[in-house]
């Protein structure tokens, strides 16, 4: 299982519930979403970038609540009527036909006294809602971010990511990674899984070589 591979984690990054890596890029929308008592009005947008971790925390957040999760694409989604705490992922693609299911989900638990988390890649100015209220409503939910990666955490990212797939690479390399590839998530997974493939489909050792080799293909 890859938590049982062996990495020297870096400093400065801090392992949280279900193995989240807090660092500086991403300690406030942590403690944040496992705060939520500190929600102004019950609801929080989780802002941050593909493949940031928006989901993971969400996650964290509906094991904690007993949260329904909740694709925006599929609003139409039953939530129990005793729901307490509800998750809605990916809100910049809600449809249009969705946006009144949406309204009436924020007004009944904010009645209830209930938890909104809400995730997306973009803050609520810039969601294409054309229903007013819930346009309103949703502009004035508080936001919290994360940020692109630090350097520890992308180190942490570049570890974790070859751990999923059951990959034990040398600390040099991850090191060798992170000092070239774009600072951010998606660079991330994309290298790891490029090496990957490249290793699958050649029978080659995934090292610095091998490394380079697909860096220096890239544009």
């Amino acid at each position: 299982m890859a938590d049982q591979l062996a990495f020297d984690w870096p400093s400065g990054v801090a392992r949280g519930p279900d193995d989240f890596f807090v660092s500086e890029a991403n300690a406030q929308a942590f403690a944040m979403v496992t705060a939520p008592e500190s929600w102004p009005e019950g609801k929080l947008a989780l802002i941050g970038p593909k493949g940031a971790g928006k989901s993971h925390l969400a996650g964290i957040f509906r094991a904690a609540h007993d949260a329904d999760l909740i694709a925006a694409s599929d609003m139409t989604a039953t939530v129990r009527t005793d729901a307490r705490a509800v998750i809605v992922e990916d809100v910049e693609h809600l449809p249009r036909s969705a946006e009144e299911a949406l309204f009436h989900l924020h007004n009944n638990l904010r009645a209830a006294k209930g938890l909104l988390l809400l995730t997306a890649t973009t803050p609520p100015a810039r969601w294409a809602i054309t229903l007013p209220d819930l346009a309103s409503r949703m502009q004035a939910t508080s936001v919290i971010e994360i940020a692109n990666p630090d350097d520890a955490l992308l180190t942490a990212l570049i570890m974790k990511l070859f751990a999923d797939r059951q990959i034990s690479p040398k600390p040099g390399l991850v090191h060798y990674l992170a000092k070239r590839i774009e600072r951010s998530y998606a660079a991330a997974a994309a290298i790891v899984a490029a090496l990957d493939q490249a290793s699958l489909a050649t029978g080659r050792k995934i090292n610095r070589s091998l490394a380079a080799e697909l860096l220096d293909k890239r544009p």
